[in-house]
């Protein structure tokens, strides 16, 4: 990141160390859930890979996911004062995500943004199922997205 990037960042958004720390966990968390590990810190994870919205390259970034009947529910709450880049990515082409869990093949899948009533039923079953993201939720000024993902 150059001074001038650095000069433009955005208050409340990561920086550069906080950034390259992302990458490398997050590849790191990556290659687990590959390699069969469907559990971190007590929660369920999946890799959701997305097309860089500028970039074009696939990116990939682990998530907690929680079931929701035949579907998957993700909530986009890293990124600081804004939404995470993986959810702009999702947002850009949305067909062309696919997840992975532990060990399997990647699935494609398609997004879909919760509405008010939907995401409020579904926020009260995952902070009962994770406490520690509706904490993270009360401590950020913008409401987490929670997204239903639907196998293609």
């Amino acid at each position: 990141m150059t001074k001038t990037q650095q000069a433009e960042r955005k208050p409340g958004t990561p920086g550069r160390f906080s950034r390259w720390l992302q990458v490398k966990m997050g590849a790191r968390a990556s290659r687990k859930i590959r390699d069969g590990k469907g559990q971190m810190m007590g929660m369920d994870v999946l890799v959701l890979t997305t097309v860089g919205r500028r970039s074009g390259e696939p990116r990939a970034t682990p998530l907690a996911w929680f079931a929701d009947g035949e579907s998957w529910l993700v909530v986009a709450s890293g990124g600081g004062s804004q939404h995470p880049d993986w959810h702009a990515n999702l947002t850009a082409h949305p067909d062309q995500v696919t997840v992975e869990f532990a060990g399997q093949a990647a699935v494609p899948v398609t997004a879909e943004r919760l509405g008010q009533a939907e995401r409020a039923a579904a926020w009260k079953r995952i902070a009962e199922a994770q406490p520690r993201i509706a904490k993270y939720q009360e401590k950020s000024e913008r409401e987490y997205p929670v997204l239903r993902l639907t196998r293609r």
